[in-house]
C-alpha cells in the first residue's frame, strides 16, 4: 500500500511544480486577462494523459507503478482536467452516453456553482 502512495506523491509533486511553472511563465509573458497558463496546462495535460494511456494500452503493459507515477500522480498534479477528459471519453466509448453527458455538463455547471457558493460562504 505504501508504494502506490509514494509513487502518486512523487508524480503529483512533479506535476504540481510544472503546473506552477507553466502558470508563472504565461503570467509573466501574457498581456491579457485570459488564463493562458491554466488553459495550456489543461490542454497539455489532456494530450499527455492520452499519450500515456494510449502507449500503455497499445503495449499491453499493465505496469501499475507507471500508471500511479505518471497518470494518477504527474497528470493529476499537473491538471485534473486531463483525468476528467479521459473519464468522459471512456464513458462515451463504452456507450454510456447519458452518464457521459451528465458528467460533462454536470461537472461544468456544478463546478461553477460550487465555486460561486464557496465564494459566497466566505464573504
Amino acid at each position: 500500500m505504501i508504494r502506490p502512495i509514494l509513487l502518486v506523491a512523487i508524480g503529483g509533486a512533479l506535476g504540481s511544480v510544472l503546473r506552477y511553472m507553466t502558470s508563472a511563465f504565461f503570467k509573466k509573458y501574457s498581456f491579457s486577462a485570459f488564463p493562458m497558463g491554466t488553459f495550456i496546462a489543461n490542454i497539455v495535460g489532456c494530450l499527455l494523459i492520452g499519450i500515456l494511456i494510449g502507449s500503455l494500452d497499445k503495449s499491453g503493459n499493465e505496469n501499475y507503478s507507471l500508471k500511479w507515477l505518471l497518470i494518477t500522480g504527474f497528470c493529476g498534479g499537473y491538471t485534473t482536467f486531463s483525468t476528467f477528459s479521459l473519464e468522459k471519453l471512456r464513458l462515451f466509448q463504452q456507450g454510456n452516453y447519458s452518464f457521459a453527458l451528465f458528467y460533462l455538463f454536470g461537472s461544468i455547471f456544478l463546478g461553477l456553482l460550487a465555486v460561486c457558493l464557496g465564494l459566497f460562504l466566505v464573504k
